[in-house]
């Protein structure tokens, strides 16, 4: 099954949110964001990874891992 930010034809447009604990909040309406190691669209209804510190969004919970462990530690 295609999501609707795969189909060209639908009007996908990339969302502009603000990361919170726990929530998040949409500046700017759109189906999808982007994985801010990979790049790739990951639609809002998926969108389950984030950091509140770097504003980025993430596609799974291994790439969020993967990126804290890339980040020097305070």
């Amino acid at each position: 099954m295609l999501k609707r930010f795969q189909n060209p034809i639908s009007g996908a447009t990339e969302a502009k949110v603000v990361y919170q604990n726990g929530d998040y909040q949409v500046l700017k309406h759109g189906t999808f964001v982007k994985c801010a190691v990979t790049g790739d669209p990951i639609d809002l209804d998926d969108l389950r990874y984030w950091s509140v510190e770097l504003q980025e969004a993430y596609k799974t919970a291994d790439i969020s891992l993967k990126r804290y462990i890339e980040l020097p530690q305070k």
